[in-house]
């Protein structure tokens, strides 16, 4: 799991479109839109994967990390130098251990290399699922209440790209324009 900020976020003001911005730009102008109107609802969404997410919300000089703070530098140990590997328990059958420590380079390069070549076969249904996943994500938390949501969500799952514009026309432009960008933005 990564830590990095996504790209980029739409902010909505209740069911309102307002702003999609690069994210180092959206707390800048979420401060902006609440200065305007201290009242507004603002609901943020990271673009990529639909889930809502909280802006830091302190004027630039508040958000400037400290000497104090831990994450304001690169303190590096000794040892390997970090090489972004990762250890984790897998679980597997003796046989399966037996085939894999029976490969070139061992167990841990042929799982690599297992998990490369699975990620290049699945990777166009990977994306479908991750973008129906991300508009479900973005739909149950702005539409779970409106007309239609449970047909539109199975319309989502199914794929069902025709259905599912159908199943969202009575909601708000912006909800389902968005939900539906989010859906099936590769679509061609």
């Amino acid at each position: 799991m990564t830590n990095a900020l996504p790209s980029s976020v739409t902010i909505f003001a209740g069911t309102t479109r307002v702003a999609q911005a690069a994210t180092p730009y959206a707390g800048a102008i979420a401060r902006q839109l609440l200065s305007d109107d201290p009242a507004a609802r603002l609901l943020v969404f990271e673009d990529g994967t639909g889930r809502q997410v909280d802006l830091d919300l302190r004027d630039e000089a508040q958000a400037q990390p400290t000497a104090e703070d831990p994450s304001a530098g690169d303190a590096r140990g000794r040892g390997r130098p970090k090489l972004g590997v990762v250890a984790r328990e897998v679980t597997l059958l003796p046989r399966h251990w037996d085939w894999l420590n029976g490969q070139p380079g061992g167990a841990s390069v042929a799982l690599r290399k297992l998990v490369e070549q699975a990620r290049r076969d699945q990777s166009e249904s990977d994306r479908r699922r991750e973008a129906r996943e991300a508009a479900y994500r973005f739909v149950s938390a702005m539409a779970g209440d409106f007309p239609g949501f449970e047909e539109a969500s199975r319309a989502l799952f199914a794929g069902d790209r025709g259905s599912f514009i159908e199943r969202t026309v009575a909601w708000p432009q912006d909800v389902a324009a968005y939900a539906r960008w989010l859906a099936f933005r590769d679509a061609a």
